[in-house]
């Protein structure tokens, strides 16, 4: 017997999403932004690890792209802590906690 839960058990229920207004840059083609939600994909790769998604990253100019988790870094600030839009000192902790827990120390840098 089969389950959907049989697919994919790891990541959806240790997955940490990484929050909207997050600021991110993408790994290989160097363009920062901004995480503006998640898209569920139907058909083609990269997925976000539950299986089903992409972050919605918004670039600008009213321009948003598809992009999977494995392909963003994110963005900290002087005060090495998570860059989220104007939100204050002690969620950005909170936030920076949750995700370091999650990604290896590489997935976080400084703007250029």
């Amino acid at each position: 017997m089969s389950s959907d839960n049989a697919h994919h058990p790891l990541a959806q229920s240790t997955w940490v999403r990484i929050p909207n207004g997050t600021k991110v840059r993408h790994r290989t083609d160097s363009y920062n932004g901004f995480i503006d939600g998640l898209t569920e994909i139907v058909e083609g790769p990269g997925r976000n690890p539950d299986g089903k998604t992409q972050y919605r990253v918004n670039i600008g100019g009213g321009v948003r792209l598809l992009v999977p988790e494995e392909n963003l870094n994110i963005l900290i600030g002087d005060d090495g802590l998570v860059m989220i839009g104007k939100e204050k000192e002690g969620y950005r902790r909170f936030i920076t906690t949750r995700l370091r827990a999650s990604f290896e120390e590489d997935r976080f840098i400084r703007p250029a």
